[in-house]
């Protein structure tokens, strides 16, 4: 797994196991420290593939605008 993949797959079973609601701390601080958004694991999992697994709508909010972000700043 991949730094991002990992934490939001820790974030969503953290939360199934403790029923506390989704958080995004971690995932958060990943990709403000420069962790790819887009990087797949070894078994083709991308952050945005984990989250869709969980329902994890606010990690996938949350890297949708990281990805957008990078997209407008590298042009």
């Amino acid at each position: 797994m991949t730094l991002p993949t990992q934490a939001i797959d820790a974030e969503g079973d953290c939360s199934m196991q403790s029923g506390q609601p989704l958080t995004v701390h971690t995932t958060d601080v990943l990709l403000a420290f420069g962790a790819d958004p887009e990087l797949a694991d070894p078994d083709g999992r991308t952050p945005l593939d984990m989250a869709d697994h969980y329902g994890h709508d606010l990690a996938v909010k949350l890297l949708q605008a990281h990805i957008s972000r990078q997209a407008a700043d590298s042009r």
